[in-house]
């Protein structure tokens, strides 16, 4: 099994340089193809406006202002694209089944974007998301829990400055839950070609469900030795603790399950593992659910 297609939304220049380096990483890594996809604002969705007391003119002068700025950001997301894909070596057009080199696209749409990136990352292998402390990008945070709650697919958060590599010592963080072995599903190509694995496991972190040794018998199977690590929390947080343990292996990846505990509202509230990892993360990390 292989990774084929990548998809990379974006949506501003200051969140995207990082991951857009490290989505064509992975299309060269993988021979894959890399579709960036930029989705502006539908300015038709200004118009029920009119119905709060705003005239005619008004609404159109803020219709036209919206049409400028969505112009002038896909323009530098486009021209960003352009110089990364010829500094990467990256042909751009579309993409060609069994092909032996990378490819990428940068594609424009318009609507909702939390709702056309859902739609389209179900077609995707792997989802690529722009840390949503690179550039303070709010959006960046909407695609990730639109990729995670809406798509039945996986999503990679990307770290806040470009990787080095992705994918040769790999971290897999283990509670035994089914949103941990979804993820687990979804590393595993990248697992066959890693150059270290561990998996890391934790009292604290730990729910109802097969062990870390049964995680070790399972990738076994497919070639893989990996090791076996217990972590403490760090200063009462367990989320610490996992990153800490990621950093000390010097894995480049980790994989885990999202919001498996509780419920998002609830973590977003009160904080939680998940939580945790997508503010601190210096890695990239693949999640599921």
């Amino acid at each position: 099994m292989s990774v084929r297609k990548f998809l990379l939304p974006v949506s501003s220049t200051a969140s995207a340089e990082a991951a857009l380096q490290a989505g064509l990483l992975l299309a060269r890594m993988w021979n894959a193809h890399l579709e960036v996809l930029h989705v502006q604002a539908d300015t038709r969705e200004i118009a029920p406006f009119a119905g709060e007391g705003l005239s005619g003119a008004l609404i159109e002068d803020m219709m036209s202002a919206t049409e400028r700025e969505g112009s002038t950001r896909a323009q530098g997301l486009r021209e960003m694209f352009s110089l990364a894909t010829q500094g990467a070596g990256v042909p751009v057009g579309a993409a060609h089944r069994g092909a032996s080199e990378p490819s990428a696209a940068f594609v424009v749409m318009t609507g909702r974007e939390e709702q056309l990136v859902a739609y389209k990352a179900r077609l995707a292998d792997l989802t690529i998301v722009p840390h949503p402390l690179a550039g303070e990008d709010v959006a960046a945070a909407e695609a990730l829990h639109a990729v995670l709650f809406d798509s039945g697919r996986p999503v990679l958060l990307a770290p806040v400055v470009p990787p080095a590599s992705i994918g040769k010592r790999i971290a897999i963080a283990w509670n035994g839950t089914a949103n941990a072995a979804s993820a687990l599903a979804s590393v595993m190509p990248f697992v066959r070609q890693a150059e270290a694995v561990r998996i890391l496991a934790s009292e604290d972190y730990s729910r109802p469900g097969p062990s870390p040794q049964e995680v070790r018998e399972y990738v076994s199977h497919h070639g893989v030795e990996a090791e076996i690590a217990f972590f403490r929390p760090v200063e009462r947080s367990t989320g610490a603790g996992l990153l800490a343990a990621a950093a000390s292996f010097g894995a480049d990846l980790m994989s885990m399950g999202a919001y498996s505990t509780s419920s998002r509202l609830r973590q977003l509230i009160l904080g939680g593992i998940t939580r945790h990892v997508l503010e601190n993360a210096q890695i990239s990390v693949l999640m599921n659910r």
